[in-house]
């Protein structure tokens, strides 16, 4: 598009947005080039700050009546480039949606805007009594909103689900402006639950401007179990046996030596940094079957061959060894110029399997891999040490994560567990899924996106690029949208 067009459509946003809340100067759209994952960005054309849904719904009708792509942004956390701009389209940040409208006691439920920080719902609500369980390592700075179009996960989310599973409605602005209330808090709800197709779909249905989550009681009893593990092998299959025992704990986490030793120096939460794994069991409920599960949990890690447990003595100690975990993606970052976070999901009972596995291929593409994930679900998080300033260092990181992800698939897992697909993972959607499915996904956004201006280029490849022998794959250097610029 060209000047002349970005300053025509400034005039029409400021016309009913405060001048402040549209952003055309080059240096100030720069801050919007990218989310978590730097190794792609692009400027976009324009960037708009609504605060009211009626501004949600006149940006929206005057983008579709234009043909103007529009990507939906919170805090810009997202792993996947899912809020990665359109060269020729806008940012929609909901940043400024960030009020709370309604903790309501009796129904455990809160109702908030897109902006609202996934922390600041449990603040809000602990005088109450009650929490929000889904707790991304982001949730100090991650928004409802972003957590909406990834479907968000956390350290919690084994027991207590993910945000699918705590999101009772949302409201949303469709392509054409109109104001969609979608509500499934009745166990009669009839008709086919669009909820659910909207909870992870990436921004490309619409606008989610209100939602309404489930909020949980603050358990009487939370204790934290350690497990010390002189293989990454046996940390894995100790996950199974736990599960496999009966047991479901509040989260169970999982870290290898490398991620011990990187959150040990940067928060000092007591990690044994000699251990090659250690595995953070929390048991939440009573009082009383607390203490019965902790010394069947114990009794599982020993069986599987820990050679230490630990039990947090204290409330103090608990959020001790949770620091170090939620800490780990921003301390593996000291380790490394460069890391690249993969984000596949495999069945409990292949975790050992996987990490030996990965463990080769860390070696064969001579890249350091620091693993810390979701152990209790089976949602990996490598993370691959590497430095974009060597020549052709990110192409090769980008072949060892295909090949996890492909691992993944093997295993009868999927390619993303929380963090989403947006462009990184588009050439594994093509070994996932099957022509016919992308198709009926296609129809699925098409019903919702007509002209498929929300987040064009991401998440679902075109049966075109799949069939250009992987042409259009991320881990090949290329993008959907060739204009996007790498670092």
């Amino acid at each position: 598009m060209s000047q002349s067009r970005q300053q025509e459509l400034a005039r029409l946003f400021r016309s009913f947005l405060a001048p402040e809340s549209v952003i055309d100067a080059p240096t100030s759209l720069a801050a919007y080039e990218c989310d978590g994952l730097s190794a792609y960005r692009q400027t976009p054309l324009l960037v708009v700050l609504a605060e009211t849904i009626e501004q949600v719904q006149q940006v929206v009708r005057l983008c579709n009546e234009r043909g103007v792509p529009i990507v939906n942004r919170g805090a810009g956390t997202s792993l996947s480039g899912g809020a990665l701009p359109h060269e020729d389209g806008i940012v929609l940040s909901l940043a400024k949606m960030n009020r709370i409208h309604k903790i309501d006691l009796l129904s455990r439920t809160a109702v908030v805007e897109p902006g609202v920080r996934n922390l600041a719902i449990s603040d809000a609500a602990y005088p109450l009594g009650l929490y929000y369980a889904p707790d991304p390592s982001s949730q100090i700075a991650c928004t409802i909103g972003g957590n909406v179009a990834e479907n968000a996960g956390g350290v919690h989310c084994l027991k207590y689900g993910l945000t699918l599973h705590n999101v009772l409605g949302v409201k949303l602005v469709t392509a054409t402006g109109e104001l969609l209330s979608i509500d499934q808090q009745s166990m009669q709800s009839q008709g086919f639950d669009l909820l659910a197709l909207v909870i992870g779909s990436e921004g490309m249905f619409g606008v989610v401007v209100e939602a309404t989550l489930k909020l949980l009681p603050i358990p009487e009893c939370a204790r934290v179990v350690m497990g010390v593990f002189d293989s990454v092998e046996n940390a894995g299959d100790s996950v199974t046996g736990i599960i496999a025992g009966g047991i479901i704990p509040a989260g169970v986490e999982m870290m290898d030596n490398l991620a011990i030793r990187a959150a040990e120096d940067f928060v000092h939460a007591g990690y044994p940094v000699e251990a090659e794994a250690i595995i953070i069991c929390e048991l939440d409920g009573t009082a009383e079957e607390v203490e019965s599960q902790i010394s069947r949990v114990e009794s599982v890690m020993k069986s599987a061959g820990a050679t230490e447990t630990r039990i947090a003595r204290d409330e103090a100690e608990r959020l001790l060894f949770w620091s170090g975990r939620k800490a780990a993606f921003p301390a593996v970052g000291r380790l490394s110029p460069d890391y690249y976070c993969i984000d596949g999901t495999i069945p409990r009972k292949a975790l050992g399997t996987v990490l030996a596995e990965i463990r080769r291929l860390s070696e064969q593409y001579e890249l350091r891999i620091a693993n810390v994930f979701h152990a209790g679900d089976g949602n990996l998080h490598p993370l691959i040490l590497y430095d974009a300033n060597n020549p052709g260092e990110l192409e090769k990181t980008e072949q060892l994560g295909s090949k996890i992800l492909q691992l993944c698939i093997e295993q009868g897992g999927t390619i993303t567990g929380e963090h989403g697909v947006g462009v990184e993972k588009l050439g594994e959607m093509c070994i996932q899924f099957s022509d016919q499915e992308r198709n009926q996904f296609h129809a699925i956004r098409q019903a919702f996106d007509p002209n498929c201006i929300f987040n064009p280029g991401k998440a679902i490849p075109t049966l075109a690029r799949c069939g250009e022998h992987n042409a259009m794959h991320v881990h090949d250097g290329k993008l959907p949208f060739p204009e996007i610029e790498r670092f």
